[in-house]
């Protein structure tokens, strides 16, 4: 009886045994896939981790066009009729000089007053940048240019332009009046034909003037001698 469960114990023994040490063969190769998987799955979050961070960096795309909204604003204030380039600065430009206009013509008139010969008003507005609108008028003798000159002055004032220079005044002969925006010459008529003022702005446009038949000059010659 004792044999029997010392041969049964033995038994138990080798059995364990050998399933100890298969078990102890099998488990690194098991070890080594779960190893293997690990490092794949590991290496495929990195991945992952990797392309997230360069969708987070990347910018988002926009449909909106390439100038932003500030371009689309800026083009609605422009209006319908107005030209693409045009800024609220044109706009007051123009108003400007439709002004200095008015007074420059508000001024031939005062010279028409006063007897002046062949007035011409020449725009200079595209061509000189210190001025819009230069004047220029005869008188028919030293004390007549002027009182044209004072005449010009006279309404200049009355329509809040002051003068910012005077030259020639008193010598009968020539005078200049500097409106900024206006200038006005005043001569005496041969001494105006000597200096041609107007042969210098030959490619700027004249405005339209109402010149009565008075102040046409039927014998001009008869002027010259008085120099």
């Amino acid at each position: 009886m004792t044999d029997r469960r010392n041969s049964l114990a033995s038994k138990s023994k080798k059995t364990s045994k050998g399933i100890g040490s298969g078990d102890t063969k099998r488990a690194p190769s098991r070890k080594k896939q779960k190893t293997s998987a690990e490092s794949a799955s590991g290496s495929r979050a990195k991945r992952s981790t990797k392309a997230a961070d360069r969708t987070k960096k990347r910018p988002a795309r926009s449909s909106k066009a390439p100038l932003g909204p500030r371009s689309s604003v800026r083009v609605r204030s422009l209006g319908a009729n107005e030209p693409r380039g045009a800024t609220p600065l044109d706009a007051k430009q123009r108003r400007q000089t439709a002004d200095s206009l008015e007074a420059a013509k508000a001024a031939i008139d005062a010279a028409l007053d006063k007897k002046a010969l062949l007035p011409v008003l020449i725009d200079v507005s595209s061509l000189a940048s210190y001025t819009d609108f230069i004047g220029i008028v005869s008188g028919r003798s030293d004390r007549q240019v002027d009182a044209i000159a004072d005449g010009i002055l006279t309404c200049m004032k009355a329509r809040g332009r002051s003068l910012l220079g005077q030259e020639g005044s008193g010598s009968g002969r020539w005078t200049l009046l500097d409106f900024g925006d206006v200038v006005f010459h005043v001569f005496y008529h041969p001494v105006r034909e000597f200096y041609d003022l107007e042969s210098l702005w030959v490619d700027a446009p004249r405005i339209q003037l109402r010149i009565p038949p008075e102040a046409v000059m039927a014998q001009p010659d008869a002027l010259y001698g008085n120099l």
